[in-house]
């Protein structure tokens, strides 16, 4: 069969459950095919393209009749497109002529082609305004007591839909319309069966009344449609219940943890899988463990690799049964290829340099994100099987972009957030992604999307907005929580709210923050106390400038030794008395886009230390490896200056361990920080440099340098002050306490004096 309907009020109307139903039922069953007979532009249907819980339409007839496309690659349906522009005498020929006989009307400033609509009071439709269109060889059309259409002459939604049918060859009982306004009558007047959706245009209904072939469904939207198919016989003797696949049955977990990390590590001893607890040493994996301290009912959903048989798979496995017996780990087997495609490939390759700004560096494959959509939906379909009725679902990062879609769609009751760890870039680079319309129609499908800071939060609108109409409902200030123009990522004013097809959606920026508890604990270790007791001896009378990151061409690590370079050539007194002490931790073995930068690291440490070296000093102590979190904070608290310097980054969380243990210790180290970096935005106090300016680099490190110790002291201390408070349990509570002010779960009503209240 063909279903041909009109959008606003008809296959975009009725509530969610009926939307939900008509959608997969249509999804469910090739042999439907849908079309959209709309008033819209084109422009204006193709965000719907990119509502991930929206069937794709086979064609897709708008401008009222005047334009038809295939639905997929959106190019015109030959010869029956060529037909109607032959016909049309063109805009600024119809355009001004109706303005010379009836400059009262207001022209609609939506997306049209190859018609001219106005804004009109029945009134304004006289003799002289009939005749000119007449002689331009074109139609009017008013409906709904307010618009007015100029349309190619026997052009409108159903004379392009019956030439549709024709060149499609198909029959006109296999043919259903549905439309609700009467701009959609003349879909009804070629035989076709029609169904006039609940809360019609009582013109439309008066003027179908008569007429055997349609139904007036009791039901709007999509209720009514899904009415007219059972009334109609479209499915069959069993009607369209037995037709409609089941949402997802809900499981039992209140709070669903969707993360590409389990919450344990997996040891082989003696042959034998062995867990033990994570070491994480941001702490964001404690952290989100201890919303389940209470014994509430919870999942962590996360991939773990399996190349055997699935059937010796086991699904779920516990976490820490003493310590949260509620919790399952309910894991989603990969095998080695879909891990090195999916995480370590085309995340890496694809989607990081493009997050990061450089996407000349990116590369995009149509088979790498086949892999990517197959795995978001392995994760979508685990964590609808573990959700509660009305359950909170949290999404971590842009490995899991696309389980939102799919999720939405199994489980429209849920609740889902979702947090950004990385940077989230600017709509021009943004735009970049092949799939980007994918990727934002699935987080729009969020109820709540987090951010580290305002910046990635407003880029965010600016690409949605490129995507699909939306509403900024609610805008706040960012200070006193945020810098405004104080360094490159600051903004004075975010977008809290943003409106989507009759949806709101919750935005915010939350810096994740650190456990300092754990530092604190590292500090107090004996152990700590020897090693800084060994760096006091073997840094005696040497300033340390200490850097620690990631092998990744965002840190500016090669910035960064170019301007050390820089520094040590123009300030000669700084010679044996300073050393920088650089920690790389390697890439993982399979990333081979790392190699070449490497290379160019090592020979420039080397041409630095073979330049200034001298007996018993060494300018650049480089180590490429990872440190145990223990000496890594050991070297913090020695550190005189703290040299962190990303040409972008989503946060560092580096820059607060830094400051955290120079706090803790009541030292007086200064941290040198890029204004790119997302902490930039929050961490007061710090030195801010711009990466890109090899000056600037040396410059600020030398300010740092040189800086008096009651300077550095005030300076640390604003710091701390911020990173002491927005800690890493204020990061989790407070992203939760605001999903909750967008939570899908119902109100239940009390009274209170008197009257109906609702409360949670």
């Amino acid at each position: 069969m063909l279903l041909a309907t009109d959008l606003d009020g008809t296959f975009l109307g009725g509530d969610e459950e009926s939307r939900s139903r008509l959608y997969q039922l249509i999804n469910a069953h090739p042999d439907i095919d849908l079309v959209f007979v709309t008033g819209r532009g084109l422009e204006s249907v193709l965000p719907l393209l990119s509502d991930p819980t929206i069937p794709t339409p086979q064609y897709i007839i708008c401008d009222v009749g005047c334009t038809i496309v295939d639905g997929d690659t959106l190019q015109p349906v030959q010869p029956l497109q060529g037909h109607i522009d032959n016909i049309w005498p063109g805009e600024h020929i119809v355009g001004n002529a109706v303005e010379q006989v009836s400059a009262s009307l207001q022209r609609q400033d939506v997306p049209q082609e190859r018609r001219c609509s106005y804004f009109c009071d029945a009134d304004e439709i006289d003799r002289a305004l009939e005749a000119l269109v007449e002689d331009l060889g074109c139609d009017l059309l008013y409906s709904a007591d307010r618009y007015l259409d100029v349309l190619p002459k026997g052009v409108n939604k159903g004379n392009t839909l019956l030439n549709l049918v024709t060149h499609l060859d198909i029959g006109i009982e296999q043919v259903l319309v549905a439309g609700d306004t009467l701009n959609d009558l003349s879909m009804y007047e070629h035989g076709f069966k029609g169904v006039c959706v609940g809360g019609s245009e009582p013109a439309l209904l008066e003027a179908t009344e008569n007429s055997t072939r349609v139904m007036h469904a009791p039901s709007p939207g999509c209720a009514g449609i899904l009415e007219a198919l059972g009334y109609f016989g479209f499915l069959g003797p069993a009607g369209v219940d037995t037709e409609v696949r089941d949402i997802a049955t809900p499981g039992k977990a209140d709070l669903v943890i969707v993360y590409h990390r389990l919450p344990y590590e997996e040891s082989i001893i003696d042959g034998k899988v062995v867990r033990h607890r994570p070491k994480s040493p941001n702490g964001i994996i404690p952290t989100l463990l201890s919303f389940f301290d209470d014994n509430k009912a919870g999942s962590w959903v996360a991939w773990s690799a399996h190349d055997g048989d699935p059937q010796d798979f086991q699904t779920h496995t516990e976490v820490d049964a003493e310590r949260f017996p509620n919790l399952v780990a309910a894991r989603v087997p990969l095998n080695k290829d879909d891990i090195d495609i999916f995480y370590k490939r085309f995340s890496k390759e694809a989607f990081w340099p493009t997050l990061h700004t450089f996407w000349e560096r990116a590369s995009f494959k149509e088979a790498h994100w086949q892999v990517f959509l197959k795995v978001n939906k392995q994760f979508a379909e685990r964590t609808a099987a573990e959700a509660a009725q009305n359950a909170t679902v949290w999404i971590h990062d842009y490995n899991l972009w696309m389980v939102p879609a799919y999720l939405r769609e199994l489980r429209p009751d849920v609740t889902i957030a979702f947090f950004h760890h990385t940077y989230f870039p600017s709509a021009d680079v943004f735009n970049v992604l092949p799939w980007r319309r994918e990727i934002v129609g699935s987080l729009l499908q969020c109820d709540y999307v987090g951010f580290h800071i305002p910046r990635q939060a407003e880029n965010f609108v600016d690409v949605a907005r490129g995507v699909t109409p939306l509403e900024v409902v609610e805008r706040v200030g960012c200070a006193p929580r945020f810098l405004t123009y104080g360094c490159a990522v600051g903004l004075d004013e975010m977008t809290k709210t943003i409106k989507v097809n009759d949806r709101h959606i919750g935005l915010g920026a939350h810096p994740v923050g650190i456990d300092l508890n754990r530092i604190k604990t590292v500090l107090e270790d004996q152990k700590t106390r020897l090693r800084m007791q060994e760096l006091r001896e073997q840094l005696k009378g040497t300033r340390l400038i200490l850097s620690v990151e990631r092998l990744d061409f965002t840190k500016g690590i090669l910035e960064k030794l170019v301007a050390y370079e820089r520094l040590l050539t123009d300030n000669p007194e700084l010679l044996g008395k300073v050393t920088l002490l650089t920690v790389c931790v390697p890439a993982a073995k399979e990333m081979r886009i790392y190699d070449e930068l490497q290379q160019q690291i090592e020979q420039t440490v080397g041409r630095i230390n073979g330049q200034f070296a001298r007996v018993g000093w060494t300018p650049v102590q480089f180590f490429f490896r990872a440190f145990p979190f223990e000496e890594l904070v050991s070297y913090y608290a020695m550190a005189d200056v703290m040299w962190i310097t990303p040409l972008r980054d989503g946060l560092n969380l580096v820059a607060k361990e830094y400051v955290a243990t120079q706090g803790l210790t009541q030292g007086s180290g200064v941290l040198v920080l890029s204004e790119f970096t997302g902490a930039a935005s929050e961490l007061r106090g710090a030195i801010l440099t711009n990466p890109h300016n090899p000056m600037e680099l040396a410059d600020t490190c030398y300010l740092a340098l040189s800086m008096s110790a009651t300077d550095a002291r005030a300076r640390l201390d604003e710091a701390f002050s911020v990173v002491q408070h927005y800690d890493i349990e204020y990061w989790a509570n407070d992203f939760l306490d605001n999903v909750d002010l967008f939570s899908r779960k119902p109100k239940r009503k009390v009274k209170l004096m008197g009257s109906d209240s609702q409360v949670a």
